[in-house]
């Protein structure tokens, strides 16, 4: 079933005057804005809440989108280097990670709303690297893998910025991404650690560490020093990959 147009809580129509005018959306902030805004607001067999505040928030979010693929264009256009380091390998994971979900989204359930969001996320977590001394590959992977993704819902402008970094022919012309399996799972991993069941602390570790090394990192943790001092340890429970209870008596 197809969800109705609401505004103000109520069914849009000519008769309640409430009625957007196409023509005044499109001209103010473009086609891609007015398409992004309806696929992101709802799914499809929902309502949509017609929101003024919505519409100029995907508006913002595409001039992100164009300021960053602006801000690093000569860099996706050089080969530059290619480092393999900790921070491109977690830059790795939200590329995958994001070309998955939205494959699984939009290919699967039709799931726009969500697809958008999971570029979004990216978008954020490239303007974090880019803040950083970024590789100029792993880079040029992550913003044209966010024009890509973005094409089918913004293809005005994700045409315009895939010739403006250099790229001859169309972006809807190209394959979609296919990702790794592999580099959708992290390297590492934050945990929760408790004493006696209550959250005390949040500490990042290796997705692989053991017990004995865990259990090393958390008691050097200041804050769990503090709290664990002149108390007899009864145990030590590590689940792999999500928490650290301490129970101490």
């Amino acid at each position: 079933t197809q969800g109705m147009v609401l505004k103000d809580g109520s069914k849009m129509s000519k008769s309640k005057g409430n009625v957007v005018s196409q023509e005044e959306i499109i001209a103010k902030y473009g086609a891609d804005t007015a398409r992004l805004f309806i696929l992101f607001a709802s799914p499809p067999e929902k309502d949509l809440e017609w929101s003024d505040a919505g519409v100029e928030g995907s508006f913002r979010f595409l001039n992100r989108v164009w300021r960053l693929a602006h801000y690093v264009m000569e860099d996706v256009k050089a080969k530059g280097r290619s480092v393999d380091g900790p921070i491109e390998k977690e830059m790795q994971y939200h590329i995958h990670s994001t070309i998955k979900k939205v494959s699984d989204d939009v290919e699967g359930r039709f799931n726009f709303n969500t697809a958008i969001s999971a570029v979004m996320e990216l978008v954020n977590e490239t303007y974090k690297y880019m803040d950083m001394e970024y590789d100029h590959a792993t880079m040029k992977e992550a913003v044209e893998t966010i024009l890509t993704l973005l094409a089918p819902f913004a293809p005005h402008m994700m045409e315009e910025l895939w010739e403006i970094l250099g790229h001859e022919g169309s972006v809807h012309d190209l394959p979609w991404p296919t990702y790794d399996l592999e580099k959708t799972v992290r390297d590492v991993v934050e945990i929760v650690v408790q004493i006696n069941g209550k959250v005390k602390e949040r500490l990042t570790i290796e997705r692989e560490a053991g017990k004995e090394a865990v259990e090393k990192l958390v008691m050097e943790i200041e804050k769990i020093k503090s709290a664990t001092e002149g108390k007899e340890m009864k145990k030590f429970i590590y689940v792999p990959g999500k928490l650290v209870n301490i129970v101490v008596k």
